[in-house]
């Protein structure tokens, strides 16, 4: 079973390992730079070797490890100064994983700014081309969208057909966020309903192409496009749904990464154990 969180990298990026290992993870996700800008502060050799060290000696299995893209890029847009910075940071957090040996990039699937699917799809389709054309052994996986207003990929048939215009096939998976795929119109509240969502994405995506699941309850209800993460077992989803997903993930070996908030209620320690108590 590999079940962790997303964690800080505050202080410097080897406190990922330390703050992993004390939530009792055994799979985590990192953003690798200040998520909410465009500037990122270079990775030292010093810092790299720490925290590959400390990984190392953490005994978490590096396949259960992920980062994830910051807010900011947009491949979908129409603005070309937007596609560029937006190209460059994926690249260069490429180039970041593979120095700190992160095997897996999750990137959202932008917004197309109100010019349609079509035209936003195939921006997004040539900027993760070019990305996949980079000489490293990073893994972009895509994350299945919330349904919001202009945004692509929240429904599998869609994502199947972006994920399957992308190639080489060793550079591209997918991140199903369940949160997500609730609030856009996949029933995950009870077991039989799980196995009918994995199915369709079986269909459309392929379980194979599956490396990280985003467990998150959701604080909206089915088919409500709200991309409001929420704590285990206490959203619309509720325990059932939720039990069935980490189930489901322990049988295909697929690690389980939570983005759940920070509050009154619960914080990441709380969660990880309900997520062990439901498995």
């Amino acid at each position: 079973m590999q079940i962790g969180c997303h964690v800080s990298i505050s202080g410097s990026i080897d406190r990922a390992v330390d703050n992993a290992l004390e939530r009792e993870c055994s799979a985590f996700q990192i953003f690798t730079r200040n998520p909410r800008g465009w500037h990122a502060k270079e990775l030292t050799k010093t810092d790299i070797a720490i925290f590959k060290s400390k990984l190392a000696a953490s005994g978490i299995d590096r396949l259960a490890i992920c980062a994830h893209m910051p807010y900011l890029p947009n491949l979908a847009t129409p603005k070309e100064d937007g596609f560029a910075k937006s190209l460059k940071t994926l690249i260069d957090e490429t180039h970041r994983c593979a120095h700190l040996g992160i095997p897996y990039l999750v990137t959202h699937l932008g917004s197309h700014l109100g010019t349609g699917d079509e035209a936003g799809i195939k921006r997004l389709v040539r900027g993760l081309s070019e990305a996949g054309r980079i000489k490293n052994d990073v893994m972009i996986l895509l994350e299945n969208t919330a349904g919001q207003k202009n945004s692509v990929g929240s429904d599998f048939e869609q994502l199947g057909e972006i994920f399957a215009q992308l190639g080489p096939a060793e550079k591209f998976g997918v991140c199903l966020d369940t949160c997500h795929a609730f609030v856009s119109g996949y029933d995950l509240r009870t077991e039989e309903k799980v196995e009918e969502a994995f199915a369709e994405f079986d269909r459309y995506v392929g379980i194979k192409n599956l490396k990280i699941i985003h467990l998150n309850d959701a604080r909206g209800g089915l088919g409500c496009n709200l991309d409001r993460h929420y704590h285990l077992g206490l959203g619309e989803i509720g325990e059932e749904g939720i039990s069935a997903v980490v189930k489901f993930a322990n049988r295909k070996k697929i690690p389980v990464i939570l983005e759940t908030p920070i509050d009154d209620e619960r914080d990441d320690f709380a969660n990880i154990r309900k997520a062990k108590e439901l498995a």
